[in-house]
């Protein structure tokens, strides 16, 4: 029997994720000048509607082109010098890719180790801070929704450890899988540095990198004469913020697709964006559930509600579950990373999805784990159709 399958390819993956019709063809157009009134005025919209996105009203909002790595790079490049101490959590493989960097670009990290089943232990970091007579722990770098694991940081916790101890140093949080996903308060969570990429929540193609940056961030960056930066700087910005221009050229039609992605998520309203992934999250869960599987994030107020990282019984192979899912039916899931390397497969449910994608995927998941050989219970599907159609 071949192996073709007809019909359109499910993109399951956490990112990047399916792109809606409207977006492909906002950026489905000629360039325009970028040194024109017309990009200055797409500038200045996707500027001010992506504060509306991070729930800043003052905070510099930075558009690199680039992947999320790039805004990571920034953010140190920016407010720390070679010898500077950060503090981070080891939650999972994106976590843990932070603090790699971190160590290439001559920082110093102290990391409190987890079980890559939960969020970050706000208590831990308050207890490291408070240890930290000498003040110098300068930054603090958490990832809000860790893609690798499917677990969900408390940034309003870690943020009120901070406060607890008097620390000064920075809040930076990765909420590249998380923004328009989770409700995110970047303004009320007192963050410093939150940073973003364009291919997950925002319905937008790789290739575009955000970050927010607090007066004390952009303070600490202006003072910070001893780090060399061009690409990376932050202070250009400014100018672009007011303008909406960029000080180079930027990605003009990813920008045109970046706007029309936002009109959609603003439209929606962001409370209703957040309800429907925690009810996409919680279909999938249910289905886990039922196939008697077990969810890699093992706290139940640390689920991420845009993607579900699922364990396969021990001696089974989550990639070779996913090759057959790919191969009979079409569909990529995300894969195991780091440490749960072939012990998870990741679906995601973020973006641009509806009940009918959503339980099409769970379909296909079941009937892969059948093929594959995985010992599972039937009725996951079911029990996602039975919570949607109650939950719409």
């Amino acid at each position: 029997m071949s192996d073709y399958v007809s019909g359109r390819h499910f993109l399951q993956t956490p990112g990047p994720t399916n792109v809606p019709e409207r977006v492909l063809r906002a950026m489905d157009r000629n360039a325009i000048n970028h040194r024109g009134p017309e990009f200055a005025a797409l500038g200045k919209s996707v500027i001010c509607k992506l504060r509306q996105i991070f729930q800043t009203s003052s905070a510099l909002i930075g558009i690199f082109p680039s992947s999320g790595t790039g805004a990571w790079e920034a953010a140190f490049v920016n407010t720390l010098k070679p010898g500077d101490t950060i503090l981070t959590c080891r939650t999972g493989q994106f976590a843990h890719l932070w603090e790699q960097m971190a160590a290439k670009m001559g920082l110093e990290v102290i990391a409190i180790d987890t079980d890559w089943r939960h969020g970050v232990d706000a208590a831990a970091i308050g207890d490291a801070l408070g240890a930290d007579r000498d003040r110098r722990i300068k930054a603090v770098c958490v990832v809000h929704s860790e893609t690798s694991t499917s677990c969900l940081s408390d940034v309003a916790a870690v943020r009120a450890a901070m406060n607890r101890v008097g620390h000064p140093a920075m809040l930076m949080v990765d909420a590249i899988s998380s923004l328009a996903c989770a409700d995110f308060r970047h303004d009320e969570w007192g963050v410093d540095v939150t940073i973003a990429g364009s291919q997950k929540g925002l319905m937008v193609p790789p290739g575009l990198s955000f970050t927010a940056i607090s007066d004390k961030a952009l303070a600490v960056a202006r003072v910070n004469t001893t780090t060399h930066r061009s690409y990376w700087d932050w202070e250009p910005l400014v100018a672009a913020n007011q303008t909406g221009f960029f000080p180079y050229t930027p990605a003009i039609n990813l920008l045109f697709a970046l706007d029309a992605a936002l009109d959609m998520l603003i439209e929606e309203g962001m409370a209703n964006v957040c309800a429907r992934h925690e009810r996409y999250a919680e279909a999938t869960r249910r289905a886990v559930r039922a196939w008697g599987l077990e969810l890699q994030c093992a706290d139940p107020k640390a689920y991420a509600p845009g993607v579900t990282a699922i364990r396969v019984p021990e001696g089974h192979s989550a990639d070779k579950l996913r090759d057959v899912i790919l191969t009979k039916f079409n569909m990529s899931l995300g894969n195991g990373l780091g440490r749960v390397n072939d012990i998870v497969f990741r679906i995601g449910h973020m973006g641009d999805l509806s009940p009918l994608q959503l339980t099409g995927t769970l379909t296909g998941v079941e009937m892969g784990m059948r093929i594959a050989g995985i010992p599972h219970k039937s009725g996951g599907v079911q029990a996602a159709m039975d919570y949607l159609a109650g939950n719409a």
